[in-house]
């Protein structure tokens, strides 16, 4: 029979088992936590982006960086840090050496093999005009321009503005394809603050700039020339369809009449002419989903750029055909498309799989608390076999004393039971066998005090009578 004494070692072990699994539980639910909110930390965390613009001071350069305070500001998802260059072939050069995440740059220059295009900020229309000379004193006739149009350039010096040799490339380029031998024209390029000193030189016989419509530097050189060498004669590119058919960087552009100048009207109608795209570079392996979601950003907020720097409104979505010059990126082209995956589409495997892991972790779990419980669980079976046997034996009691002793008994077993279930080693189908099993117990229990009460009143009888 268990007695107080024997039993207590056993509770205090239980005790301490029971503390071990319940720590042991807050150990495994901290490390849950923690994996969970480590994963949330990642997917969530803000991604900064370098991206690669020049030169200090330039167009760009204050574009990009009005970019990266809007999305700091707003606590945007994808942040960029501005990594400033001397120019675009700079910037070009961080990009492929894996310097830099993004690029601002020319879709003309010679990009790495892996850029593609994000957004484009811009595009670079190709403007170029001739003198045609100031009017005599007294005269109001205006004087006949020496040049009229592309083909006459021949024999003459252009002045180019801006020291990018991309520049001179695309001059010699429109000159080829509009049959004037390239070797026959002089390019002479001035800086652009040296636009005044251009006007000056009478050598010069044309101009050409690059630059956005309306751009400050191409209106400012057109009314400079014109000070000093008389109205302008815009000069139309009418090979500009054929050159972009050829090389699908370039495109087909008309300057629009007046885009210069309304009074007086500067060009008189519109001039046919080759653009280029000026965008933000992206290399095919960046994260889609961190580009689709810059791209985003940046479209979204564009007309608040705008109200801050006018040149954002210039910004436009690249072409997402397949086939275009520069592809624009997977993650680009997702957003403009809205073919953009939700996190349940971006993330179900992997939810699946922490799902079936955590299945796999419940099993073993499961094993585990068995596996702790078992030699509880055979005390268990073994006092509920020890009850059984008190019930025969308390048919078999011959003093009341003998009852209370395996009442006693009966109480450490259930008080064990108890502490088993508690423990999780016995469930609920368990406890009521032992449930079962007492009541039977107490009935036996009962049954025996009035036999025995009854066994004592005719053992008693006989000596009241006698006395």
């Amino acid at each position: 029979m268990m007695s107080d004494s024997n039993n207590e070692p056993a509770r205090s072990r239980r005790r301490r088992q029971r503390r071990s699994y319940a720590l042991l539980i807050l150990a495994a639910g901290m490390l849950a936590f923690g994996v969970a909110a480590g994963t949330l930390y990642y997917v969530l965390r803000p991604t900064t982006l370098r991206i690669a613009v020049g030169p200090a001071g330039s167009e760009d350069q204050k574009l990009i960086q009005l970019m990266a305070q809007t999305f700091a500001r707003e606590g945007s998802s994808v942040r960029l840090s501005v990594v400033t260059t001397e120019g675009t072939a700079e910037s070009i050069a961080l990009f492929t050496a894996g310097k830099a995440d993004l690029a601002v740059a020319r879709g003309d220059l010679n990009l790495p093999e892996n850029a593609e295009s994000v957004a484009i900020l811009r595009k670079n229309v190709v403007v170029l005009w001739a003198p045609s000379g100031l009017p005599a004193k007294g005269s109001k006739k205006q004087p006949t321009p020496k040049i009229k149009s592309l083909e006459e350039l021949a024999g003459h010096r252009v002045g180019v503005i801006g020291r990018t040799q991309a520049n001179v490339t695309l001059l010699r380029s429109i000159l080829k394809e509009s049959g004037i031998n390239p070797d026959k024209v002089t390019i002479s390029q001035f800086a652009t603050d040296k636009i005044g000193e251009m006007a000056k030189d009478q050598s010069v016989d044309a101009f050409m700039a690059v630059g956005p419509l309306k751009s400050k530097i191409t209106v400012d050189a057109i009314a400079a020339t014109a000070v000093v060498r008389g109205e302008p004669k815009f000069l139309p590119i009418d090979v500009a369809d054929a050159i972009a058919k050829k090389n699908p960087v370039y495109e087909s552009e008309e300057i629009p009449a007046s885009i210069f100048g309304s009074s007086p009207q500067r060009p008189e109608d519109k001039v046919d002419t080759v653009a280029i795209n000026h965008l933000i570079i992206a290399p095919k392996s960046l994260s889609d989903t961190a580009v689709a979601t810059f791209a985003r950003q940046l479209f979204t907020n564009r007309q608040q750029l705008a109200r801050e720097l006018p040149t954002a409104s210039q910004i436009e979505k690249p072409d997402t055909d397949k086939d275009a010059a520069l592809p624009a990126h997977a993650g680009a082209a997702a957003y403009i498309d809205g073919n953009e995956r939700t996190f349940l589409e971006k993330y179900t495997d992997y939810i699946w799989f922490a799902v079936l892991i955590l299945s796999g972790l419940g099993s073993v779990g499961a094993w585990f608390k068995h596996y702790w419980n078992r030699d509880e669980r055979e005390v268990y079976v073994g006092h509920r076999d020890e009850l059984l046997d008190l019930i025969s034996r308390v048919r078999k009691a011959e003093t009341p004393d003998e009852l209370a002793e395996m009442q006693n008994t009966a109480d450490g077993i259930l008080r064990h039971a108890l502490d088993c279930y508690d423990d999780g080693a016995v469930e609920d189908g368990d406890l009521s066998v032992i449930g079962l099993a007492l009541e039977q117990f107490h009935h036996a229990v009962a049954d025996r005090r009035v036999v025995l009460a009854a066994a004592a009143g005719a053992v008693d009888a006989p000596r009241i009578r006698v006395g």
